[in-house]
């Protein structure tokens, strides 16, 4: 039987969360996934939805998470059901609910000099989801976050900047996995727009974040 995917993507435009969610659902149809799409926050209150789920991958940049929609989605993967994201469609999410960022394990609160060019250095090389994989180029939103020690981090990214010289010589955690309860986490803050997944390694980064947290 297939593993089933659910994608629900809203809030923000500017992270282009319907084109980012179409690039990926095909990419996981071929890992062999049921994939199914809502832009609906209440699918997270849908109990008998998240019960069939072995991953969810939510894409809505800020926005208002009901309290309904919070439980439901703590709860299915605290019970075992997988949950991975990118950039602010999941760590820039819902920024009244700690607990959801507890769970993500960061989020965004800066992104000093915009678009840049900067570096995604790999420093676990075993790792499924990285292994194989060397430090890549980008050239998009340098995420700076407030992020969990208890990450299992797996690239970062060094910051020289303009606008903010006293972060320089920081090093950010960029791709990190975690565990919440039963369920498996996986984040990477790169993907600002579409068109950053043209970059091979951030793409496929992501397809095998998102394989590997499934359930």
């Amino acid at each position: 039987m297939a593993k089933r995917a659910l994608f629900v993507w809203g809030g923000w435009e500017g992270h282009e969360p319907k084109a980012c969610v179409d690039l990926f659902v095909p990419l996981m149809e071929k890992e062999g996934f049921a994939v199914e799409v809502s832009d609906s926050l209440k699918t997270f209150a849908d109990a008998d939805c998240l019960r069939n789920m072995d991953l969810i991958v939510p894409c809505w940049t800020m926005g208002d998470l009901p309290p309904e929609s919070e439980k439901g989605l703590l709860e299915a993967v605290r019970r075992g059901t997988g949950v991975a994201g990118w950039h602010g469609g999941m760590g820039d999410a819902f920024r009244k609910n700690p607990s959801y960022q507890f769970m993500v394990g960061g989020q965004w609160v800066a992104h000093p000099d915009n678009i840049i060019d900067y570096t995604v250095n790999i420093i676990d090389h075993e790792d499924p989801i990285t292994r194989g994989l060397s430090d890549f180029r980008m050239r998009s939103e340098q995420y700076y976050m407030h992020v969990d020690p208890a990450n299992e981090v797996l690239a970062t990214t060094t910051f020289e900047t303009r606008s903010a010289p006293w972060v320089n010589g920081t090093v950010m955690p960029v791709v990190w996995k975690r565990r919440w309860d039963q369920g498996k986490v996986f984040y990477s803050s790169l993907g600002h727009v579409r068109s950053d997944f043209d970059v091979e390694e951030a793409r496929e980064i992501q397809v095998r974040g998102m394989v590997w947290a499934s359930r």
